[in-house]
């Protein structure tokens, strides 16, 4: 039998901060999973952005 634990990772969504800004339409937004504990803040990562046409910062949304 499988253990019976909590589930400690958590499906957050990842999104351009130079979008909005930039006056380009469209969003760039990612999908992925983060571990509760070991990074209870904000994640915050370099993505490509497919409407700007290069690497940005992503921050997580709520």
């Amino acid at each position: 039998m499988a253990k019976k634990t909590k589930d400690q990772r958590i499906q957050v969504i990842l999104e351009c901060t130079e979008q909005k800004t930039s006056g380009v339409p469209g969003i760039s937004r990612y999908i992925t999973t983060k571990s509760k504990k070991n990074t209870p803040e904000r994640m915050e990562l370099k993505k490509y952005n497919p409407y700007l046409k290069k690497m940005t910062v992503h921050k997580e949304i709520k």
